[in-house]
């Protein structure tokens, strides 16, 4: 078993940074940032991170004045929005906040109780509900998951993926454990994931999933990915993010490449399943085989074709 980690101690009333990620969401960008500034737990900080958007977004962000921290910037997507947004705030506690997504009023309370609670959890993970865009509820829940302590190192060291984690805005970090990865690598292929925040923090720190919903996640024509029905392009989508936050991690952290290889081995399925050849993918897996020993692209290769015998007929969500 692995060893815990120990953070710092919590201030009893520690900063809290919201950090909101915007590109071209001004109908929804006013709802997001008043659910942030309308928490029941007042010691917040609110960094609105404006990424490029040609709409109206960025006179929305200008009406908030010094209620908010605003980083405007040149469009690069959702992960340079987190290396930004990190950088300019200053809580001990960062979350997370889609900019079409709307935190519940006791989110930020919650959330501080769960870190105050011990110096081994650097991430805790909550429930959220999907809404329509005109923010009514929807019957589902992104994730069903109970108030619960966990540890999942050994799992991802082993090369074993960890139960399905929740969206960007359920996504809330000890500082000193984002300080460990980001700034995040980025690139053009892929704008929009959180893959690489929430699988680092559980790969490097015990955390803690809190069994509340405690915000609602907008399922809308503009989605990224989620329950979006032109199957191509999600396969494309999903097979670019597993490839490329497999190649990111065994970058940065070798200890971790069985994990790696293992989110590979998941994106090679995917372009499989797609039955289109993506030439971008297609250069980004050669590239990482080409660092592979030759087992390794064997087991990459195994595990791919597994997991496409394993998912064909089950829709990519």
């Amino acid at each position: 078993m692995t060893s815990f980690t120990k953070f710092s101690s919590i201030e009893p009333n520690p900063l809290v940074s919201i950090v909101i990620n915007n590109y071209n969401y001004d109908r929804f960008l006013k709802e997001a940032i008043d659910s942030a500034l309308n928490q029941t737990y007042q010691n917040i900080e609110v960094v609105v991170v404006d990424d490029g958007s040609t709409d109206n977004s960025r006179e929305v962000i200008a009406s908030y004045g010094d209620r908010i921290v605003p980083v405007l910037k040149e469009n690069g997507g959702q992960c340079s929005c987190f290396n930004a947004g990190f950088a300019a705030s200053c809580g001990e506690i960062i979350c997370f906040l889609d900019a079409d997504d709307i935190y519940l009023p006791e989110k930020i309370a919650e959330v501080v109780e769960i870190f105050k609670s011990s110096e081994e959890i650097g991430w805790c993970f909550h429930n959220l509900r999907w809404v329509n865009e005109n923010a009514e509820l929807l019957p589902q829940l992104s994730t069903q998951r109970p108030t619960v302590e966990c540890d999942f190192r050994d799992l991802l060291k082993s090369g074993k993926l960890p139960p399905p984690l929740p969206a960007t805005s359920a996504l809330c970090f000890r500082r000193e454990l984002l300080a460990q990865f980001l700034p995040k690598p980025i690139s053009k292929a892929v704008k929009s994931t959180d893959f690489y925040v929430k699988y680092m923090a559980v790969a490097l720190s015990k955390g803690s999933f809190l069994g509340k919903v405690l915000a609602f996640h907008r399922i809308h024509d503009s989605n990224a990915a989620t329950l979006r029905k032109d199957k191509h392009n999600v396969y494309t989508i999903r097979a670019m993010e597993f490839i490329l936050n497999g190649s990111w991690i065994k970058q940065e952290f070798p200890v971790l490449k069985r994990f790696a290889n293992k989110l590979v081995s998941i994106g090679i399925s995917l372009q499989w399943q797609n039955n289109r050849k993506d030439i971008v993918i297609q250069d980004f897996i050669r590239k990482y085989m080409k660092f592979s020993s030759f087992l390794e692209q064997i087991e990459i290769n195994l595990r791919a074709f597994y997991h496409y015998i394993k998912s064909t007929l089950k829709p990519v969500n």
